[in-house]
C-alpha cells in the first residue's frame, strides 16, 4: 500500500503545490505547444524517483509522466469554459486510475523497493495532510465555483487569500482533533467560527453569501473529519 501511496503523494504534490496558475493558464492557451506542460510532466517523473528512492523504476517514472501527459492533452481539448469543473473531477480520477494500474503493474516486475528509513505511518500522515491543506481547499473551490460567481463582493475587504490560508488552518484543526481523538474540539471550532463569522453575515443580510460559507464550511470540515477517520482506520 505504501507503494501506491508514495505515487499518489508524488502526484499530488506535483498537480497542486508544484504547479502554479500560471502554468495551468499557459497550457489551456498552447496546449500541446505548452512548455509548461512538459516541464509539469518531467516534475511528475522526477518525484516519482525521488519518493520511491530506486532508480531502478524509470520505467514506472517515464510510464506515469507519459500517461499524465495524455490525460492533460485530453482535458484541455475536451473541456469548454462551462465545463472545467466536471473535467477537473474527471482528470483527477483518470491519474488515480492510472497511478493504481501502472502500480499493480511495477511492483510485480519489480518487486524489491528501497526507501527512506520512515516509519510508513509517516507517509499516511504526510499524504493526508497535503490533501487536507492544498488538494481539498482546490476541490472545495471547484465544486462552489458556480456559486461563488453569484456572491456580492463588491465590499469585500478581507485580506489577501485569508478564506484560503482559513480553510487550511481549520481543516488541520479538525484533522489533528479526529487523529487525537479529541472530538470535542471540533465542536468547539465550529461553534467559535460561527461567532467570529455571525456579525458579518448579520450586516451584510446576504442570503447567498451565508449559505455559501455554510456549505464551504460543512464541506471543509467533512473532508478533514473523514480524512481523519481513513489514517486511523489506516495506522491501526
Amino acid at each position: 500500500m505504501i507503494f501506491f501511496l508514495k505515487l499518489v503523494l508524488a502526484h499530488l504534490i506535483a498537480d497542486f503545490i508544484l504547479q502554479p496558475s500560471s502554468w495551468v493558464v499557459d497550457k489551456e492557451r498552447f496546449k500541446v505547444r505548452s512548455l509548461k506542460l512538459y516541464l509539469h510532466l518531467l516534475i511528475h517523473g522526477a518525484l516519482v524517483l525521488v519518493l520511491l528512492w530506486d532508480f531502478s523504476y524509470w520505467p514506472l517514472a517515464l510510464s506515469i509522466a507519459i500517461t499524465h501527459g495524455l490525460i492533460d492533452v485530453l482535458k484541455l481539448y475536451g473541456q469548454k469554459t462551462s465545463s472545467k469543473g466536471i473535467w477537473f473531477f474527471i482528470d483527477q480520477t483518470l491519474h488515480l486510475a492510472s497511478i493504481l494500474f501502472l502500480a499493480s503493474v511495477f511492483i510485480e516486475a519489480i518487486p524489491e523497493i528501497r526507501s527512506f528509513p520512515i516509519e510508513e505511518s509517516f507517509w499516511v500522515y504526510l499524504t493526508a495532510i497535503i490533501f487536507i491543506t492544498f488538494v481539498s481547499g482546490i476541490c472545495i473551490q471547484v465544486l462552489l465555483k458556480d456559486w461563488s460567481s453569484s456572491i456580492d463582493q463588491s465590499h469585500d475587504e478581507s485580506l489577501i487569500n485569508a478564506g484560503k490560508y482559513i480553510g487550511i488552518l481549520e481543516r488541520l484543526f479538525v484533522f489533528t482533533f479526529v487523529v487525537s481523538g479529541y472530538w470535542e474540539g471540533i465542536g468547539f471550532l465550529l461553534a467559535a467560527k460561527s461567532i467570529f463569522r455571525f456579525g458579518d453575515l448579520k450586516e451584510s443580510k446576504d442570503r447567498k453569501l451565508t449559505e455559501y460559507i455554510l456549505i464551504g464550511t460543512l464541506l471543509s470540515f467533512a473532508i478533514a473529519t473523514a480524512s481523519g477517520m481513513l489514517v486511523l482506520a489506516v495506522v491501526s
